[in-house]
């Protein structure tokens, strides 16, 4: 039985890892004087920006990280909806009772921000964002479960990176792999064993729904 489920959000929502890269890019060359790639940007992540600009920046982390959410918001203009079926499947999960939050690195303004220009915020109870020392999923995913007090094996993790199939994993929840975003790679996320992969919103939208959740909580 499906009590609840737990979104990554960068790449399992929409396809906002672009926005991210073009965001620091700017920051990093006004501030650095660096052209920063994208697969080298993608290597700093773990921690959340503040993090990141903390340890690039430390002398003007305040300022580095208000630039990077006034360039982040800017940069979603490229990214104005979530991935197609996102909505009406979080609609759906929701009528049919199930819970629903996001456990993500980014940081909450960069969050708040994706949420807010997708319109989707409101369909989750709970948003943990990522912290500044590193990865902290699998914590956040336990403070998820204690809030909502359902057993592991009643909630899915859904996420499109191979952290996330291990936070699932270390939590005990059921591990979704979300290999719907255009760089996804099937094939090593199958290789860190969810227990189910996804190539399409739609796939896990039918079998999610097809769980029997819990209309009463």
């Amino acid at each position: 039985m499906l009590r609840g489920v737990i979104f990554d959000l960068d790449g399992t929502l929409g396809d906002t890892l672009p926005v991210c890269y073009r965001a620091f890019a700017r920051v990093f060359r006004r501030r650095l004087g660096v052209q920063y790639s994208d697969r080298q940007i993608h290597a700093m992540f773990g921690p959340s920006e503040e993090g990141i600009l903390a340890r690039l920046c430390p002398r003007s982390a305040d300022e580095a990280l208000a630039e990077y959410l006034a360039e982040y918001r800017h940069a979603h203009s490229a990214c104005p909806r979530p991935f197609d079926g996102i909505p009406a499947l979080l609609a759906g999960l929701r009528r049919r009772g199930i819970k629903l939050a996001i456990v993500t690195g980014k940081g909450p303004g960069s969050a708040r921000i994706t949420l807010d220009i997708f319109g989707i915020g409101d369909h989750f109870s709970i948003i943990e964002a990522g912290s500044p020392s590193g990865g902290v999923k699998p914590a956040c995913m336990r403070r998820v479960l204690a809030c909502w007090g359902f057993p592991p094996q009643a909630v899915a993790g859904v996420g499109d990176s191979p952290s996330d199939i291990r936070s699932g994993r270390e939590v005990g929840i059921q591990s979704v792999a979300a290999a719907w975003a255009p760089g996804a790679d099937p094939e090593l996320l199958r290789a860190f064993g969810p227990d189910r992969l996804f190539a399409d919103v739609q796939s896990f939208r039918g079998w999610a729904l097809a769980q029997e959740g819990d209309r009463q909580s």
